[in-house]
């Protein structure tokens, strides 16, 4: 009985962390990462902008197709929130929360049409569970999906578009 509480204690942490999806969204999910050639960023002349798609790009690079794991953070497997935090430290050398509840707050929310390379796009996956993921351009972001671990999505996908919920701005301009 001792030995089951620990475990109960110890695992506690975890239920509180990362990302979450219910047993049902997680079963109607389907993630269509778009193929390498259709991945085009459109550059322009803003300095900051372009290193930050570079950053970012960066990032997929090393951890493409990396598998999802709730409550992980490394290359042995990662959920969404600890990806999500991981990229923004690394890459854009800027601290945000851990878990999507808390990164869902901070920034201010901007519209999908004002959406900004860097943005965070967030989705309503169940009643009580959520999924983040970084905009990058012309609807395409960047996350970590169940089935095919890190990956490019497009915010037109049937179960995004279903479950969209918003976009925070957590990089200044």
């Amino acid at each position: 009985m001792k030995r089951v509480k620990n475990c109960l204690f110890l695992s506690l942490p975890l239920l509180f962390s990362g990302c979450s999806l219910s047993l049902q969204s997680a079963k109607d999910m389907f993630f269509k990462s778009e193929p390498k050639e259709q991945i085009v960023i459109k550059r322009d002349s803003n300095i900051k902008q372009d290193a930050i798609v570079n950053a970012l790009l960066s990032q997929y690079d090393e951890w493409k197709g990396v598998r999802y794991r709730y409550g992980g953070n490394s290359k042995k497997g990662i959920d969404c929130s600890a990806f999500i935090q991981r990229t923004f430290k690394t890459k854009l050398n800027k601290k945000i929360p851990r878990t999507t509840y808390y990164q869902s707050r901070v920034g201010k929310k901007v519209s999908k049409s004002e959406a900004k390379v860097g943005d965070l796009v967030f989705f309503k996956t169940g009643r009580n569970s959520r999924h983040v993921g970084i905009y990058l351009d012309d609807g395409k972001f960047m996350h970590v999906s169940k089935k095919k671990g890190v990956i490019i999505s497009t915010l037109n996908n049937v179960y995004f578009k279903k479950h969209f919920w918003k976009i925070q701005r957590v990089l200044e301009d």
